[in-house]
């Protein structure tokens, strides 16, 4: 009976514990849905779909509000204005990396992604130089972009024009330009390196040899370059440079499948600007405002990272009206930027459209933050963007595409695995044209 009694004490303890604790900290902090004690807010949240609760709670409390996952807190950004005013006019101070269980079994605040302060800083920069002395923004990492174009349209064409999954080959694609840059070499698709590559970037395992180790170090730096965060930091380059790359080239293969006159009126425009008989270059870009506005409004659609990474505060800060303590993680609803009804009408529809003007050029929107936005805005933004442009421009130059089902029936709901979002499998046939 006595230890019934003690544990019954310590529990309610431990209860009344949690309920002061969490009050204490939420008297300035945004208003929030009333958590439970211990495990937070988590049973009031649709964990199948996350962003519609996130959708309601915006609705009661405003585009700031505070949610507890467990008893510690996060504050959730929602809409255009709060997201730009926090990551854009207040960069610095929300520029932390917010915690990241799933990160912190292998990255273990090494690398870029999931590393703070000065270490991040500095691996950052590093990375962004050394890419750049790789080819980052010359006229070299175009010409490798626009030689795994045409290495991946000869691998296409050995489908002969058979139903297949296209995931593998469009996985391989951007990873062999991270490779080129990297290692100095692409490989073959059959190649057993880089087989073996694919499967641990999709096993989310780290990299273990990599040529960031031979930079040289200075003494302000030499504490951060060490073999474990410059393997993070290969590994970062890999996964963020592959992963996200593939899986928006395989879901825009479907939304075009999906939408036949949308690749019609692309195929047209690549024809007048391209014509047969060259591979596409940036330049062309320019001149071809639908295909640009498509593959903005691919991006839009698909919202790959609905929620963004999670961000923090760097120090104690006063953010409209309300006090947000330092250290405390912030959630960016990107959905609720790209989805905007003022921006976007029609947000739920895909339609390149919302990137066009009344004449038929080219509309930037603010709105698009589909990198995020900000000190933690996506360093290899610039290349995704060569990439998804020379690779469809590419792919349709050289092929119809034909679905198996009929096209109304394609399913395009997105399939939300974590923070990312991802198409459904599907099968389809490239025909040479």
């Amino acid at each position: 009976m006595y230890p019934v009694v003690v544990l019954v004490l310590g529990l309610s303890c431990l209860l009344l514990f949690s309920v002061w604790r969490q009050n204490s900290g939420r008297r300035k902090l945004p208003p929030g849905p009333t958590p439970f004690p211990i495990i937070g807010n988590i049973l009031q949240l649709d964990i199948k779909d996350i962003t519609k609760s996130l959708t309601g709670f915006s609705k009661a409390y405003g585009p700031v509000f505070t949610l507890y996952f467990g008893m510690k807190p996060t504050v959730v950004l929602y809409g255009y204005e709060a997201v730009k005013e926090a990551l854009i006019d207040h960069g610095e101070e929300f520029s932390g990396r917010g915690r990241f269980p799933l990160s912190e079994k292998f990255a273990k605040d090494h690398g870029i992604v999931f590393s703070n302060g000065h270490r991040w800083k500095e691996m950052r920069r590093f990375a962004l130089r050394t890419l750049r002395n790789f080819g980052m923004g010359k006229r070299s990492i175009e010409d490798r972009v626009q030689e795994e174009a045409c290495c991946l349209v000869e691998e296409l064409k050995k489908t002969n024009g058979s139903p297949c999954d296209p995931t593998f080959i469009l996985g391989c694609a951007p990873c062999n330009v991270i490779c080129s840059v990297v290692f100095q070499n692409r490989f073959d698709y059959k190649d057993k390196n880089l087989l073996n590559l694919m499967e641990k970037l999709n096993e989310n395992v780290q990299i273990l040899s990599s040529p960031w180790i031979q930079e040289q170090e200075n003494q302000k730096e030499s504490l951060e370059f060490t073999y474990e965060n410059l393997t993070v930091v290969a590994l970062d380059l890999f996964g963020a440079g592959t992963e996200t790359t593939s899986t928006t080239l395989r879901y825009g293969l479907l939304l075009l499948m999906k939408h036949p006159h949308v690749t019609a009126k692309m195929k047209e425009e690549i024809n007048h600007v391209i014509g047969r008989h060259r591979i596409s270059c940036m330049q062309d870009r320019s001149q071809m405002p639908y295909t640009d506005a498509v593959i903005h409004e691919i991006q839009r659609y698909i919202d790959l990272v609905p929620m963004n990474l999670p961000h923090a505060v760097t120090r104690d800060i006063k953010f409209r009206d309300y006090i947000i303590p330092k250290g405390t993680t912030i959630m960016t609803s990107l959905t609720s930027v790209l989805h905007d009804h003022k921006e976007f009408p029609n947000p739920e529809m895909f339609d390149p459209g919302h990137f066009l003007d009344k004449s038929g050029n080219f509309k930037k929107s603010d709105y698009f933050m589909p990198f995020s936005s900000g000190k933690r805005v996506c360093a290899g933004e610039g290349l995704a963007r060569m990439e998804l442009f020379l690779f469809l421009t590419t792919i349709l130059q050289n092929f119809n595409l034909k679905s198996i089902v009929d096209p109304q029936n394609l399913d395009i709901t997105p399939v939300l695995n974590g923070f990312i979002s991802v198409p459904p499998s599907y099968q389809l046939c490239f025909v040479p044209v």
